[in-house]
């Protein structure tokens, strides 16, 4: 059962910002990571959250969420006990108190992005911006086999799904209230949770942008590619039958 701590907001200081951020076994970079990005989103002087989902870490990533809500007015943690990174991207995204929502990873924090993307956001230009590590012009040093599976999996989502685009997994940045339809319609969660989202998003005519990113791994993901795979393929099918089949 999910507990959130650390609720600093009130309806009058609701923020404009919420960046949210699924958290398993993170205790070596988290304490660094949110303090770092608590200060970039600082110096852009606009109001915001930072939002850690956390979800069944066997580490002490939950006790340092905790001390992060405790010691930022502006950090919340929402916990629950499975190990499920859509759950928990999902459950951030319907907390999130913000008018803009960033789905973060906390081995990226990339402030950079949320510079161009709420730009674009501000602007009007879009309703959703997805930072793409598979654009022409992005940078992507993690290793080959990451690269690789990025490649694959976009190219079953392009046949399967009828995806346009990129990338779907990673960061984005969005308007809450032109989003929120789109994530309550999403039937799959996991690795493939993110997915679904952006492939929905663009069956109903939501307004989505790609911007170039620059990403390196700075530590091995927290589950093993290859153990992922059974899910994914079993989240896939399910996806296939309930868009391509059932036209939902």
């Amino acid at each position: 059962m999910a507990r959130k701590t650390g609720s600093n907001q009130t309806p009058e200081t609701t923020p404009e910002i919420s960046v949210v951020i699924p958290c398993y076994n993170e205790e070596a970079i988290l304490w660094g990571a949110v303090t770092e990005l608590h200060a970039g989103l600082l110096a852009l002087g606009r109001s915001f959250e930072i939002l850690i989902s956390e979800n069944g870490s066997k580490d002490d990533t939950r006790a340092i969420a905790g001390k992060l809500s405790r010691a930022f007015p502006e950090v919340r943690t929402v916990f629950s006990d499975e190990p499920n990174y859509g759950k928990a991207l999902r459950r951030g995204i319907e907390s999130a108190l913000g008018k803009y929502v960033i789905c973060e990873e906390i081995d990226l924090c990339d402030l950079d992005f949320h510079k161009r993307a709420l730009k674009i956001l501000d602007a009007d230009g879009a309703d959703m911006v997805i930072g793409s590590k598979a654009h022409r012009e992005a940078h992507d040093e993690r290793p080959m086999t990451r690269r690789a599976a990025t490649m694959v999996m976009n190219g079953l989502l392009r046949v399967l799904l009828g995806f346009r685009g990129t990338d779907t997994h990673g960061l984005k940045a969005f308007r809450r209230d032109r989003l929120l339809h789109t994530v309550e319609k999403c039937v799959v969660d996991r690795d493939l949770f993110a997915s679904e989202l952006v492939i929905r998003a663009q069956r109903y005519d939501v307004r989505v942008v790609e911007i170039p990113i620059q990403i390196q791994e700075k530590r091995p993901p927290s589950i093993h590619l290859f153990k992922r795979v059974p899910n994914v393929l079993k989240n896939l099918a399910k996806l296939v039958y309930v868009v391509r089949i059932r036209n939902r």
